[in-house]
C-alpha cells in the first residue's frame, strides 16, 4: 500500500508544482486539502482564472464518493462523538476505505476498529504527504523546458484506470469522455462539470440496469 501511495503522491506533487502554484502555497494546499484527485482537478481551473464557484463545484463533484464512504462507515463509527468523527473524516481515503471494509466486511461494531482505522490512516497520510512534498520540491527544481507538465494528465489517467472495475464504470468513463469533448466549447471549462454530471447519471442507470441480471 505504501509503495503505491508514495508513487502516486510523487506524480501528483510534480503535477501540482507544474500547475503554477508557489512552493509554500503548494505545500500548504497539500497538507490542508490532502486529496490528490480533487487538487489535480482544481489546478487547471485555478490556472485559467475560472470563477471560484466553478472550482468549488468541480472539487465537490470529484469528492462526492466520500459521501458514499461516510455512509458505509456509519455502522462502525456512528457511536463516536461528532468531533472525533470530524477528525476521522480528514484522514478518510480511497485506500483506507478498501482496506477497512476488507478487514471488517460486516457492518457492525467490533473491538479494535478505531485503532485499525488510525493505524492505516497514519501510514497513508504520512506516506502521502511525504511523497507529495517530495514531488512538489522536485517539480520546482526541474526546469520548465523539460516539458513534464503532462504529469498531471498522466496522474489523473492512472487514477481513472484504477477505478474501472466493472461494466458500469467503463460505461460511465466512456460517456464522460464523450461529454467532455462535446461540451469543450463551453466557457470556464464547464465541460468538466458536464462530463462529471453525465458520468454520474449514466453510471447510476447502468448500475440499476445490471441488478436484475445479477439477481
Amino acid at each position: 500500500m505504501s509503495i503505491g501511495i508514495s508513487a502516486w503522491g510523487v506524480v501528483a506533487g510534480v503535477a501540482i508544482a507544474k500547475g503554477g502554484i508557489s512552493l509554500p502555497l503548494a505545500i500548504m494546499m497539500s497538507v490542508l486539502v490532502s486529496a490528490g484527485s480533487s487538487q489535480l482537478a482544481a489546478l487547471p481551473l485555478i490556472s485559467s482564472d475560472a470563477p471560484m464557484w466553478v472550482v468549488w463545484a468541480t472539487v465537490a463533484c470529484v469528492n462526492l464518493r466520500f459521501l458514499v464512504y461516510s455512509f458505509q462507515y456509519r455502522p462502525y463509527f456512528a457511536h463516536l462523538p461528532r468531533s472525533r468523527r470530524v477528525v476521522l473524516s480528514y484522514f478518510m481515503g480511497d485506500t483506507i476505505f478498501g482496506i477497512f471494509l476488507r478487514r471488517y466486511p460486516e457492518p457492525k461494531r467490533e473491538p479494535g476498529q478505531v485503532d485499525f482505522f488510525w493505524g492505516a490512516a497514519i501510514i497513508n497520510w504520512g506516506c502521502w504527504q511525504a511523497a507529495v512534498i517530495t514531488g512538489i520540491l522536485a517539480g520546482h527544481a526541474i526546469p520548465q523546458e523539460w516539458g513534464i507538465g503532462f504529469a498531471g494528465t498522466m496522474a489523473l489517467l492512472a487514477l481513472t484506470c484504477s477505478q474501472l472495475r466493472n461494466r458500469s464504470t467503463w460505461v460511465a468513463a466512456g460517456v464522460a469522455g464523450c461529454a467532455a469533448v462535446a461540451a469543450y466549447a463551453l466557457p470556464l471549462r464547464m465541460n468538466i462539470v458536464v462530463a462529471i454530471a453525465a458520468a454520474v447519471a449514466i453510471g447510476v442507470l447502468a448500475h440499476h440496469a445490471r441488478k436484475p441480471e445479477a439477481a
